[in-house]
């Protein structure tokens, strides 16, 4: 078996209002008519959404990006600093500079100025902001992108149904979900995972699964089934992965030159492509990190670099979705762990500030041409409709059909919701 290739598929389901409403409505009335039980309404609802094709992109800037320099600038206060702000497609609203693409999508994205938290440590809030929780020495929480795997992701898909592409430095796992939804993780979007052609023919490759089955039943009847459990799920992610012809999926180098071109050729764009490939292949979430964006010091000119990168690549996507007819179906999501102090401290920096801070969203229903929220002219505080972390997880889940109040069995049998607390922001949706 490629032992190097499950070394990556680290501890690894797929939805508009009237249609929800009607699907819970007739599963509701089905069961109180005594036609079916609850569980096979709840089924019913499950397997619709699953057909749906909802996914989600998450672009995650991990060290936390300044709102100052991105979608929240203060030109002519002293804590703006150098950075001027540009019109957008939707008069009104101005982003920073350095963001000439993504001006041009305003239309097709929605805008929150006004995220406010209390974590200001990258390990803590990167997680909360990867699972709706805080950290617990009790509960392994599972990441966002293994929700809407187990959720909405299709049943036996035959290529992962989290993939993560870039840096694992903040890459939260299925937790108490298990392997199935585990993300599958990409170190360099512009080539070819490792070992993800079969060694052998097929017939011998079966075999060889078929020995292992037999060595593993020997050791669940000895009293490792748990482990054996886990284990075959993991062999049956590879296996099926590996000879699935969606694999194709991962090769950008399919794209034309003047895409990629597009995308920008670095690891983020490319890595944004690849994102777009495996949405259209049926993958329900993918996740694609940047790094670099802790700017202690001499934040103004690493954040027009890391912008260069970035601007194109997430206006690339957005209107390729468009284009391609996936966009309304598509949740993007483009955060950071918090923001930047609204202070310059003496190394042309800034520091860690979760008390205010921006993220953009895009696609999936949600309305774009909008800013949610707002903060003071020195960008200190949160004075307009303030959104927490479990406000905004409500939202990513109702975008996509999910409901958040949904409860699973953690490892300690304890019922836990999807998120707990938090509503969603109404006028996005």
């Amino acid at each position: 078996m490629n032992t190097q290739l499950l070394m990556h598929v680290q501890m690894s389901r797929h939805g508009i209002v009237s249609r929800r409403g009607f699907l819970r409505s007739v599963s509701a009335g089905a069961a109180a008519a005594g036609l079916l039980g609850w569980k096979e309404a709840v089924t019913i609802h499950a397997e619709e959404l699953r057909k749906q094709g909802m996914a989600c992109i998450l672009l995650f800037m991990q060290g936390g990006p300044s709102q100052f320099e991105t979608f929240d600038p203060k030109p002519g206060h002293d804590n703006g600093g150098p950075t001027k702000a540009i019109e957008t497609a939707v008069p009104g609203i101005q982003i920073a500079e350095h963001w000439p693409e993504v001006a041009k999508q305003m239309k097709d994205i929605a805008l929150i100025r006004s995220m406010t938290n209390r974590e200001g440590a990258h390990a803590r809030a990167a997680y909360q902001l990867h699972t709706g929780y805080v950290p617990s020495g009790a509960v392994k929480y599972p990441s966002l992108g293994s929700i809407v795997a187990n959720e909405i992701g299709p049943k036996d898909f035959d290529l992962p149904g989290f993939v993560s592409i870039g840096s694992r430095r903040f890459l939260v796992g299925a937790g108490f979900l298990g392997t199935r939804v585990a993300p599958f993780a990409v170190d360099d979007p512009q080539r070819m995972p490792n070992n993800v052609s079969l060694p052998v023919a097929d017939s011998r490759f079966q075999r060889r699964l078929r020995l292992l089955g037999d060595l593993e039943d020997d050791f669940a009847s000895a009293g490792g089934g748990p482990r054996v459990a886990e284990h075959r799920q993991l062999y049956d992610n590879a296996s099926r992965m590996v000879r699935s012809p969606r694999i194709k999926a991962f090769d950008i180098s399919q794209e034309s030159d003047k895409t990629r071109d597009r995308y920008g050729r670095n690891a983020f764009g490319q890595g944004c492509l690849l994102a777009r490939r495996l949405v259209e292949a049926g993958v329900t979430f993918v996740e694609v990190m940047q790094n670099g964006w802790d700017t202690h010091q001499d934040n103004f000119t690493r954040v027009q670099t890391l912008s260069s990168q970035a601007d194109p690549a997430l206006a690339a996507l957005i209107a390729d979705l468009k284009e391609r007819g996936r966009l309304d179906k598509t949740l993007i999501i483009w955060m950071g762990e918090f923001g930047r102090t609204p202070r310059i401290n003496a190394r042309t920096g800034r520091d860690h500030y979760p008390r205010a801070f921006s993220l953009l969203l895009a696609g999936g229903g949600i309305k774009g041409g909008q800013v949610i929220g707002k903060t003071s002219n020195d960008g200190t505080d949160v004075v307009e409709r303030p959104v927490t972390v479990p406000d905004l997880f409500c939202t990513f889940y109702r975008a996509l059909n999910i409901n958040p109040r949904k409860e699973n069995i953690s490892d300690l049998q304890r019922p836990i919701k999807l998120i707990e607390g938090g509503s969603e922001i109404k006028e996005l949706l």
